[in-house]
């Protein structure tokens, strides 16, 4: 049965429990109660009282006391938010009596081909503004996301995921159906694994060869970010978050998605910026640049694109000439591309590099 998964509970209280919260008493409520109290208030304490509001009145946050009423009250266990409420009520309109089967909705009628495969479909939900407003290549997006798996598990929630399209930031599934969408429009995307997290899964929630369910609803659309108007420091970190997606992507042997995103990281580093960097951004900068260059030889290597790996393994020693981890790539690549006469040299650097790093772990 499709619905929430039973788990831990979040720290704020569901609207049930709060309505059983103590509250706060009205205006009318605290000056009728203070009247009471003065009227049994014995005649000795009223000097006193008037002492101390005379104390009091420079304070006006102490003026007035404020009185709760404590029932005695059982605090429930936390519904779920309104929104996942309304989610898994669409996707059991969605599934009908056989919930919890996705395969059947990879034939079923209704649904809209984002791939001519079959393996990518889209149901529209509430249309969006024409299609004048759907997102291009290389726009940034920005959309509300919920995903589950067949047996209800909500293994993906994000109000506000931004994405630049075409650069691998997400799965397959949400590059191409975002792009079928127009501004404003809520769809359910059915994704085989093939265009989700494949078979390797993601840990710890999404197994091996999943299909996924998702609700999409495309907020926001914008052209991508200037480079050249951001600060370093701002270059830096969407240069890193590019890199960490390669990573990503080479752990699951995808290495020509890895390297197109370590390239893309390395041209927002490259790009000169309208403010020129400090002394010791030009050092982060050089730094990641060369863990970016590291990174993209691993996936050609891995590619055998050994004239990139060279290529990309000269630029590290350009800027590090005692690199290990390029000095080790070089030697291993030289011999495969190089005359007999500079083999040898090759097997040299090649040992060195050996030496050094060991056998040439990946990724940086």
């Amino acid at each position: 049965m499709i619905g929430p998964q039973q788990g831990p509970q979040p720290d704020h209280p569901s609207p049930r429990a709060k309505a059983q919260e103590p509250l706060e008493m009205s205006q009318v409520g605290k000056e009728e109660a203070e009247e009471s109290q003065r009227a049994n208030q014995p005649a000795s304490a009223e000097p006193a009282a008037s002492q101390a509001a005379q104390e009091l009145e420079g304070s006006p946050c102490l003026r007035r006391v404020v009185k709760f009423l404590l029932p005695h009250t059982t605090v429930e266990a936390p519904l779920p938010q309104e929104e996942e409420q309304q989610f898994y009520q669409g996707l059991a309109r969605v599934l009908g009596p056989k919930q919890g089967r996705f395969g059947e909705l990879f034939a079923a009628a209704g649904w809209a081909e984002v791939t001519e495969d079959r393996l990518l479909r889209k149901l529209l939900v509430r249309e969006g503004q024409g299609e004048a407003s759907r997102p291009q290549p290389g726009q940034e997006v920005t959309v509300k996301l919920l995903g589950v798996l067949e047996d209800g598990s909500l293994v993906e929630k994000d109000p506000k995921l931004t994405f630049i399209l075409e650069q691998g930031d997400v799965i397959q599934a949400l590059e191409l159906g975002v792009q079928s969408m127009q501004l404003g429009e809520v769809s359910f995307l059915l994704t085989s694994f093939l265009y989700a997290y494949g078979h390797l899964g993601r840990d710890p929630d999404i197994p091996s060869d999943a299909s996924l369910l998702y609700e999409v609803t495309l907020l926001q659309i914008r052209d991508s970010p200037n480079l050249g108007l951001l600060p370093p420091s701002a270059r830096i970190s969407l240069s890193k978050q590019k890199r960490e997606r390669g990573n990503f992507h080479f752990e699951r042997e995808e290495y020509q998605r890895a390297m197109r995103s370590y390239q893309l990281a390395l041209g927002i580093l490259d790009s000169p910026g309208a403010v020129p960097p400090s002394t010791k951004e030009e050092e982060e900068l050089q730094e990641h640049q060369v863990k970016c260059l590291n990174n993209c030889a691993a996936a050609q290597l891995k590619l055998q694109l050994f004239e990139e790996v060279l290529a990309s393994c000269n630029a590290v020693l350009h800027i590090d000439p005692d690199n290990v981890k390029a000095l080790y790539r070089k030697g291993k690549v030289q011999p495969s591309t190089h005359t007999k006469e500079t083999q040898q040299t090759g097997a040299q650097t090649g040992r060195r590099g050996k030496r050094l790093v060991g056998d040439g772990g990946e990724g940086d």
